[in-house]
């Protein structure tokens, strides 16, 4: 279920959709349906010109982001949280470069809140999460890695190698904090089903949202960019995930 619901997604992003109504209006136009290749070109042409235009592609997206202020004022808790996210290992490089970018957003963000609270209480610890994926480490190995080598001590971390979702993140979890408070760490446009996930299952987490996209950049190399396309893909497997969620009852 896992892989077919990845598969399906996938293929249900702007850039899919726009290229398949680039390939029927291609079909059309061998075919000799001259009126309908028409069609599907200017489809296809909206398609990309809208999505890929700033004030839309904000507009998409900042419902989610703004679903959940910024944590400035950060609670005394035991346990932060950081949800997993991409990396590609290779020791060629260095740890940042193997991870992606959203993930080191993630955990310094996640860092930079541990260590305000550690400052209040030594006991605090950080917990990463994620599994290997297609790779021969776990993310939480690698966000573990990132993280020792900014200072936090080995003995404060500890790692979810098993969730391969949100979802299987919040169960884990649960084991560890039961029905305590906690911060979760997450992408700002991802915050709004986690939080639903979670507090599904009972626990109780208390948003530090990051990696925020839906902002004005006023650059007129900004006004119609890939940028733009990549917010409204972000915010497109957002809100397929939160239609996946409600239907199996997961939120």
């Amino acid at each position: 279920m896992f892989v077919f619901k990845k598969i399906v997604s996938a293929f249900l992003l702007p850039v899919p959709i726009g290229l398949f109504l680039l390939f029927l209006a291609l079909f059309f136009l061998l075919t000799n349906s001259y009126k309908k290749a028409k069609i599907f070109l200017s489809l296809a042409f909206l398609w990309f010109v809208l999505l890929s235009f700033q004030p839309i592609s904000n507009a998409i997206i900042s419902p989610l982001e703004n679903s959940h202020k910024a944590l400035l004022d950060i609670p005394k808790v035991e346990y932060v949280l950081v949800l997993g996210s991409g990396h590609n290992t290779n020791e060629n490089l260095s740890i940042t470069s193997q991870l992606s970018s959203v993930a080191s957003v993630r955990i310094n963000e996640g860092i930079r809140v541990y260590k305000v609270i550690e400052k209040k209480d030594e006991n605090v610890k950080i917990v990463f999460s994620g599994y290997k994926g297609f790779d021969k480490n776990h993310h939480s190995f690698m966000a573990s890695n990132l993280a020792i080598s900014l200072g936090v001590k080995k003995e404060k971390i500890l790692e979810l190698q098993k969730p391969v979702d949100t979802r299987a993140e919040a169960i884990e979890m649960k084991k560890i904090v039961g029905n305590k408070a906690f911060i979760l760490v997450t992408s700002a446009s991802h915050m709004k089903r986690s939080i639903l996930l979670f507090k599904k299952l009972g626990l109780n987490p208390i948003a530090a949202p990051t990696y925020h996209l839906g902002y004005e950049d006023k650059s007129y190399s900004s006004i119609f960019s890939s940028e733009n396309l990549y917010k409204v893909k972000v915010a497109f497997h957002e809100y397929l995930g939160l239609i996946w969620s409600y239907i199996r009852g997961y939120i």
